[in-house]
């Protein structure tokens, strides 16, 4: 898996469980489809709410973004050729930065198991931009990263108005934040096809479910942990209101 060494670290898998039930994996799902046969089955009772196939999914899916679109980010950095791409990377990396810490905070609390690759569509994008160079490499950025921000974008909102549990609800309004800010910058790089991106996002391609599942790790496999790069400035950077410090209270409204 591509992501730069020196920028992600990572944490073994440990502690205790504050749900009574064994750490979930996630079946067939996410991508630029849904393909989970009912997102509304609750599949555990937690102290933060009833969590559903949905909120579990939404879960993973904000962490495979990032185990892509950050290298994607890292990408932008060294090889973009205009301010505007570069500024996109730098958003892109401080960003899902800061939504992999929310999800490796509560996927514990949630017995949720976290991928630590991201599904094979998402590697054949992050492929493509590292075999990209010049200006091909800043106007696949813009479009693809589009693309896929905004496809997501309408999903993010239907989870925070029907989820119940209330760390996918504080999850939820991080990564609204979060996406909306990478489609500005996107669209920022004046390099938006925005025929061609509103076609992909009505649009979506038809695949197998294995394209666009991520690998479930290893049992005991550490966590890959993606850090703020070095040297990158945070300020002003949209990262969202971060997933507050897990309480037992419940849930709903």
């Amino acid at each position: 898996m591509p992501l730069s060494r020196a920028r992600i670290g990572t944490v073994l898998v440990g502690g205790a469980m504050s749900v009574t039930l064994a750490a979930l994996a996630y079946p067939s799902m996410l991508g630029l489809q849904h393909v989970s046969s009912n997102g509304a089955r609750v599949i555990a009772s937690t102290p933060y709410g009833p969590l559903t196939e949905a909120d579990r999914n939404f879960v993973v899916f904000v962490r495979s973004a990032g185990l892509w679109e950050y290298p994607s980010g890292e990408l932008a950095l060294k090889k973009g050729t205009t301010k505007a791409v570069r500024t996109a990377g730098q958003h892109l990396v401080i960003g899902h930065a800061a939504l992999d810490a929310s999800c490796r905070k509560i996927a514990p609390e949630l017995g949720i198991t976290l991928p630590n690759q991201p599904t094979p569509q998402q590697q054949g994008f992050l492929n493509k931009l590292t075999s990209d160079n010049g200006k091909q490499f800043d106007s696949d950025l813009a479009n693809i990263l589009r693309v896929t921000h905004g496809s997501i974008f309408s999903s993010i909102a239907k989870i925070r108005a029907t989820t119940e549990n209330t760390l996918v609800r504080q999850l939820a309004e991080q990564a609204n934040n979060v996406v909306l800010d990478h489609i500005r910058q996107m669209e920022a790089t004046g390099l938006v096809n925005f025929d061609q991106v509103n076609f992909q996002e009505t649009t979506p391609p038809k695949l197998p479910s294995p394209q666009v599942t991520p690998p479930v790790p290893p049992a005991g496999q550490p966590v890959v942990v993606l850090t703020p790069p070095p040297g990158v400035p945070t300020d002003g950077i949209p990262t969202g209101p971060p997933v507050g410090a897990p309480s037992a209270s419940p849930t709903a409204g």
